[in-house]
C-alpha cells in the first residue's frame, strides 16, 4: 500500500448507498458521497453507476476537483455468456470505458451478469455458456486494453460467477485479472484469505467488505433476496463478520500494489436517518491500523 496520506485506499458509492438497481433504496446526491469521503480522508473514489456523478464530462471532472478525490475505477455488469445479449453489452462497455477514461481511470471492475438488473437470479451455466462467457470476457479485454484501463473480473453473489466452484473455473479458464471482493467470496462460499493467497498476482483489485454469516447463509439459500438481505444489514464494517479480514490482508500485503476499495454495500432508507459515513469511518480506522 502507498504510505502517503490514504493514497492507497478509495471509497466507494455504495458504501452510501448509491446503487444502479432499480429500488436499491434513497440515492444520496454526490456531492453529499465526495464531501463525506474527502472529509473522512480519502483522496480517491470508484465512480458508482454511470448516472452518479455528471453525465458530462467536464462537469463530472469538476464534482471531482471540488472535492480533492481522483476518480480510480469503475463497476459494470453485462450479460457475456449469452451470445445474442453481447453486442448491447459490448457496447455498453464501450461506453463505461471511455467515460472512465475521459475521467482519468485506471481500472475497469467487470461482473459477468445473470439478468439486465439485479442480482437474484439463481441460474447457473452450463459448458457452452461458460465457454460464451470466456469469449465475452476477451472482448471486454480488448475494450479495456483499447481505452488504457486494467480489466478486473470480480465474482459477485447473483452473477455468473458467484460460488467457490465458479471463481476456481474463471481461474482456471482464463488469465485476466481479479478483483477480489472479500464479502462477495465469503457470501458465495469460498475463503477470501485463501483465495487471496492461491490468486496471487491475478489478485489486480480489492474490494474490502465484510459479512454477517447468520444473514450471508440465509441469502445463500436464497431463504431471502439479496437486496432484502442488504437492507437487514449483511455487509457489517471491516473486523465484525466472518471474511476474514485480517487475514486477507496478511496474505496480499505486502506484494499488492494496488488499491484497496472500502466498499460496505449499503441500502438507506429515507426514514431511517443512518449516517454512512459513521460506518465507512469504522472500516477506515480498522484497515489503517493493520497495513
Amino acid at each position: 500500500m502507498r504510505n502517503d496520506e490514504l493514497k492507497g485506499l478509495a471509497a466507494a458509492p455504495i458504501s452510501w448507498g448509491v446503487c444502479e438497481v432499480p429500488g436499491w433504496g434513497t440515492q444520496l446526491e454526490p456531492d453529499r458521497v465526495l464531501d463525506d469521503a474527502r472529509r473522512l480522508g480519502f483522496t480517491a473514489i470508484e465512480a458508482g453507476p454511470p448516472e452518479f456523478l455528471a453525465t458530462d464530462i467536464a462537469r463530472a471532472r469538476a464534482q471531482l476537483d471540488r472535492a480533492h478525490l481522483l476518480l480510480i475505477g469503475g463497476f459494470v455488469a453485462v450479460v457475456l455468456h449469452d451470445p445474442a445479449d453481447r453486442p448491447a453489452s459490448l457496447a455498453a462497455v464501450e461506453r463505461q470505458t471511455e467515460r472512465l477514461r475521459q475521467l482519468g481511470a485506471e481500472v475497469l471492475v467487470l461482473a459477468p451478469a445473470l439478468a439486465h438488473q439485479g442480482y437474484d437470479a439463481p441460474a447457473r451455466l452450463d459448458r457452452s455458456a461458460w465457454r460464451e462467457l470466456f469469449a465475452g470476457l476477451d472482448d471486454v479485454a480488448a475494450i479495456a486494453e483499447r481505452g488504457g484501463l486494467g480489466l478486473t473480473v470480480h465474482p459477485h453473489f447473483g452473477t455468473a460467477i458467484e460460488t467457490a466452484d465458479e471463481i476456481e473455473r474463471f481461474l482456471e479458464g482464463c488469465e485476466i485479472a481479479l478483483c477480489l471482493d472479500t464479502g462477495h467470496a465469503a457470501l458465495g462460499g469460498a475463503d477470501p484469505a485463501d483465495l487471496a493467497g492461491r490468486a496471487g498476482s491475478r489478485v489486480r483489485h480489492v474490494h474490502l467488505k465484510d459479512v454477517d454469516l447468520t444473514l450471508a447463509e440465509r441469502v445463500r439459500r436464497r431463504e431471502i433476496s439479496y437486496i432484502d438481505g442488504v437492507k437487514r444489514g449483511l455487509f457489517v464494517p471491516l473486523g465484525r463478520g466472518a471474511a476474514r479480514i485480517d487475514s486477507v490482508l496478511a496474505a496480499l500485503e505486502p506484494r499488492y500494489r494496488g488499491w484497496y476499495v472500502l466498499e460496505q454495500d449499503i441500502a438507506l432508507d429515507a426514514a431511517a436517518l443512518v449516517d454512512p459515513a459513521v460506518s465507512v469511518r469504522e472500516s477506515l480506522d480498522y484497515v489503517r491500523a493493520r497495513v
